[in-house]
């Protein structure tokens, strides 16, 4: 078990690396050449323009309100009548003062990969031709097979310009078949209403007595939508979820088995017994505190760093139809998967691990107590777990190595353009699906070990206070939201906040149990079932809030626009608000001069001004669904 002083020793290497993140940190952000490194937001709302000039004060941006809009799912073929067709007819019938418009859903995810293709294609040809034009008595060549590895060695630009040609050719021709081919469109279709009071009672009704077909939902903004998932049918959704939640459980229970060797680490008797050679090495004082102090904590934060990226993508096999949906089920996953395998994992296999024989003949009730007896044991894990993952690693995410490392390098090889130079220092957003699980989880820590062992809390509180610091300034100087999800994440994070709750409840009683006050459980009882009401009061007031619009508060915004925008030209904006962004001029033909936009896809598009201000710092499109940003300077 490790002592105050290995704790000491992985303090003392966490602080001093904490103190190195943030001291490089204080220096490169005062370097001109890395100012779009970190204050990217202020160059992509145009307020920032040098390292030696302040913008303008911060620019009020207006924005439609996306409560006029209700995805519809399922619609039900027809020989004789189109999918568009059928939409019209279905809500002039049964919405006819309400509807005012649609946009059907496009199987477009073949030409999607097209355009990126070629958008990479793009980016090589401009990389050959700068080469090129730095040293015009060589020209550029490159190998055709597998990662430019091996395949015979051509002319790089003329290459590239071929791939290009033949890449334009198969767009044109995918678009046409997209447009002309009924089986690429999907049965679905985002419809618009004239009022959000008409909106609201569509969006929360049933629409058909057949309760399986002509399925209405609110629809996420267009910056919000992940259209690959829209061309999914249905009736697979179910099955591909149920697949998921099989992979998800082998996942969780077979992580245990590294989770098992990282605690191994910390366990010096073992590892002299295991392999004695190594006695004379490990007995030093300085290498048994760095095995015991600050090995377990790094070796788990390895094994976990590809996590998010692995549920995120089992979160997009799953279907969720926007962007936010999807990180907020690979948050939930990922704070599972940390107190099933880190916490429980470190405690189960970590100390009553050793007490197999007896923790195995041990009858149910019993259990609680052997692991209320172990968690004051792991203390010292979470403690070196904490310095590393959250002192250490939140530390050196203000100093953004890799965005730094990567921006450079795309500046000095890729970027002619102001519009590459954008490109290159895209921040991206703040990763709700990694950082707000990460929060939760100290938060459970926290919760835990406040009574059992307070001397873990002035960890937690460095890192909470380190956190706030750090995350403030990305999120003002850093980040760009690409999507409003409407405070969805609220419910998620209030249910494993009172979960917290219930369980550091649960361990205390476990471990009291063991006590000289066994006699005080049955009154701690209480605490559980009241903090258990307390939630089940919360989620039948507020939760919604959070899932439906009332029809009040539609009705009244409705007539207020009607007094303050009496000629407002709401077809006129949204007709084209959702349609796929390969479909939009600019995305993959601007490298072609003189082309017309294709007009049956992209009309002249009339932004309506209106009072709400509740996106004004989100004006970049999303990065991932393409979306434009509805929104006026």
């Amino acid at each position: 078990m490790a002592t105050i002083g290995d704790i000491g020793v992985a303090a003392g290497i966490n602080i001093l690396s904490a103190l190195v993140f943030l001291l490089a940190f204080a220096i490169l952000r005062l370097q001109p050449f890395n100012d779009r490194v970190y204050f990217p937001k202020w160059y992509l709302k145009g307020l920032r323009s040098s390292p030696t000039r302040s913008g303008a004060f911060v620019s009020k941006f207006v924005n439609l309100d996306f409560r006029s809009y209700v995805l519809v799912k399922n619609v039900p073929p027809d020989t004789d009548e189109s999918v568009s067709e059928l939409v019209e007819h279905f809500f002039l019938v049964n919405h006819p003062d309400h509807y005012l418009t649609h946009q059907v859903v496009y199987n477009a995810n073949k030409l999607a990969k097209l355009v990126k293709e070629k958008k990479s294609k793009r980016n090589w040809l401009d990389y050959y031709q700068l080469k090129y034009s730095r040293n015009q008595s060589t020209r550029p060549t490159m190998k055709t097979g597998c990662l430019g590895l091996c395949g015979d060695r051509v002319d790089a630009i003329e290459f590239q310009t071929s791939e290009i040609e033949r890449l334009s050719k198969e767009i044109a021709e995918e678009k046409e078949n997209v447009t002309n081919n009924p089986k690429a469109i999907m049965p679905a279709a985002f419809v618009s209403f004239k009022t959000r009071w008409g909106a609201a009672v569509c969006a929360q009704t049933q629409q058909s007595r057949n309760p399986t077909i002509w399925l209405t939902e609110w629809a996420s903004e267009p910056r919000d939508v992940y259209w690959e998932n829209l061309a999914i049918p249905y009736v697979s959704v179910s099955i591909r979820r149920l697949i998921i939640a099989v992979a998800f459980f082998f996942l969780t229970f077979f992580f245990m088995i590294p989770i098992a060797f990282v605690q191994s680490l910390a366990n010096i008797e073992g590892i002299e017994k295991e392999a004695p050679f190594l006695k004379v090495i490990i007995e030093v004082p300085f290498i048994k505190s760095f095995i015991q102090g600050f090995l377990p904590g790094i070796a788990l934060k390895l094994f976990l760093i590809f996590l998010p990226t692995i549920l995120m993508i089992m979160s997009k096999f799953e279907g969720f139809l926007s962007i936010s949906a999807l990180e907020r089920r690979s948050a939930s996953r990922y704070y599972l998967f940390n107190f099933v395998n880190v916490f429980l994992g470190s405690v189960i296999t970590g100390t009553a691990f050793e007490q197999l024989n007896a923790f195995i003949h041990q009858s149910a009730n019993e259990i609680p107590k052997t692991i209320g007896v172990a968690i004051p044991m792991k203390a010292t894990f979470f403690i070196t777990y904490i310095m590393v993952d959250g002192w250490a690693g939140v530390a050196g995410e203000i100093l953004r190595l890799k965005p730094l490392i990567i921006y450079h390098l795309k500046n000095f090889f890729l970027v002619k353009t102001e519009k590459d130079r954008e490109e290159a220092m895209d921040p991206g957003s703040l990763g709700f699906n990694t950082g707000e699980p990460q929060i939760q989880f100290y938060f459970l820590i926290g919760l835990v070990y406040a009574v059992v062992t307070p001397f873990l809390l002035p960890f937690i509180l460095i890192f909470f206070c380190l956190a706030y610091v750090i995350y403030r300034h990305q999120i003002i100087n850093v980040y760009n939201q690409e999507y409003e999800s409407a405070a969805a994440y609220w419910p998620d994070v209030h249910g494993r906040i009172i979960g917290a709750l219930v369980i550091s409840q649960l361990l205390l009683m476990g471990l009291i149990s063991t006590k000289e006050a066994a006699q005080s459980t049955p009154f701690l009882i209480a605490l559980p079932v009241l903090t258990i009401w307390f939630h089940t009061f919360c989620k039948g007031r507020y939760e919604p809030a959070f899932i439906r619009y009332p029809l009040q508060e539609a009705m009244m915004k409705d007539t207020l626009e009607r007094a303050r925008e009496p000629n407002l030209n709401l077809k006129g904006y949204l007709q084209n608000a959702y349609i796929h962004p390969v479909f939009k001029g600019g995305d993959d033909d601007d490298d072609d001069e003189g082309e017309e936009p294709n007009e049956k896809w992209e009309k002249e598009t009339v932004l309506v001004p209106t009072k709400r201000q509740s996106r004004r710092n989100t004006p970049v499109p999303s990065k991932i669904s393409g979306g434009s940003s509805p929104s006026l300077p």
